[in-house]
């Protein structure tokens, strides 16, 4: 009997169902190959549930996601959805199923391929052999804090946001980077701001001390604004960044720079029970339906999927290396420079999926 895992799609709006469908289309390789079985079920999100429930996450999609072991989103937003009321902006479907499943930790890998140096943001030199992870917590923070509102008092506007940790929210998040650590170069960099803020000077008391349980860890210790400055002048030197909801946010679109292409990177939602995987891109509406989205970062959290909720490791690295070669060979989406004529959204998919199957029966011919 093959085995059996469940993907809840939620492809949501502008380019997220082109760059889902070529990431379909990779999945669907690795299971013919490796004689397992995806059975796939798609849900609303963001602004196309909008216009169909009046809502940015209808009950039927957390339905979905409750009864999958993984969920994998395209992305959410576009122009026409930007005068509704904040509770009805697309980005709160996100916001809400983040919340609702647990999702307490993003991991934002940022890995600057070799054929793609020249088209970094930053100068070769500097950004050659970047390798890195930005650790971000996920449910705490100003983000979710209250009060938080605008309000008015003596004629006058002001708005409220509420920064609030937790000792446990730090605590999950920081066993969760050192757990990666041990994976990769045994190198954290925790972020804060301590000198000004009580929540960073919280966050940073639990980091060190949930830092001696791994004794076999690096740990330091770096303000936000001296990493920001860092990641430009040595993105090299990093490994796991573990930082807050903010400053994750912030940070992880600073690193995306160096990729080269912001349709490059991928990332991981997880909790305790789900995950969901998705590009670090946004919906771009300028470009959808015009067959020039990079399906890349969709593609490669596919591979994130496979490796932390399905423990396939070997598929997972299969699907990278794949991408590493495509992109050798100087096959190029419209929005990364090339010499040649850049592919379309679907022939990049496909040249993907093609290499990964070549891999995978490499790697079953070797085991026989």
């Amino acid at each position: 009997m093959q085995a059996l895992y469940r993907i809840a799609l939620l492809p949501g709006d502008g380019v997220g169902p082109e760059v889902i469908a070529e990431a379909v289309k990779v999945l669907k390789v690795v299971e013919s190959v490796n004689g397992l079985t995806f059975r796939f079920q798609t849900g609303l999100i963001g602004g196309s549930a909008i216009d169909a429930t009046a809502t940015p996450l209808p009950p039927e999609t957390v339905a979905i996601c409750n009864n999958s072991q993984a969920i994998l989103l395209g992305a959410v937003g576009g122009p026409q959805w930007e005068s509704k009321r904040p509770e009805l902006r697309p980005e709160q479907g996100l916001l809400q199923i983040r919340k609702r499943l647990g999702l307490y930790v993003n991991l934002r890998p940022v890995k600057v391929h070799d054929s793609l140096v020249n088209y970094s943001a930053i100068k070769p030199a500097y950004v050659k052999g970047t390798d890195l992870i930005i650790v971000r917590e996920l449910l705490g923070g100003i983000y979710f804090g209250n009060p938080r509102g605008l309000f008015s008092k003596n004629g006058e506007r002001f708005g409220v946001n509420t920064e609030i940790y937790r000792e446990h929210e730090v605590e999950r998040v920081a066993h969760r980077a050192f757990q990666l650590a041990r994976m990769r170069r045994r190198k954290v960099t925790s972020v804060d701001k301590a000198n000004v803020l009580e929540t960073s000077r919280l966050w940073r008391e639990v980091v060190t001390r949930i830092g001696r349980s791994y004794p076999d860890v690096e740990l330091s210790h770096i303000y936000v604004d001296n990493c920001a400055m860092q990641l430009i002048g040595r993105p090299a030197s990093f490994d796991i960044i573990l930082t807050s909801n903010m400053f994750g946010d912030i940070l992880s679109d600073e690193a995306a720079m160096m990729a080269g292409s912001i349709g490059l990177l991928p990332s991981a939602s997880l909790g305790e029970r789900s995950s969901l995987y998705e590009p670090i891109h946004g919906s771009a509406p300028d470009i959808a339906g015009r067959k020039r989205a990079n399906p890349v970062a969709t593609i490669l959290s596919a591979a994130l999927m496979l490796r932390y909720s399905f423990r396939m490791e070997a598929a997972a690295s299969a699907i990278e290396t794949a991408v590493e070669k495509v992109l050798k060979r100087g096959v190029r989406t419209a929005e990364i420079p090339g010499r040649g004529r850049a592919v379309s959204t679907s022939r990049m998919g496909s040249l993907i999926a093609e290499q990964t199957a070549k891999l995978l029966k490499s790697e079953r011919t070797r085991k026989i």
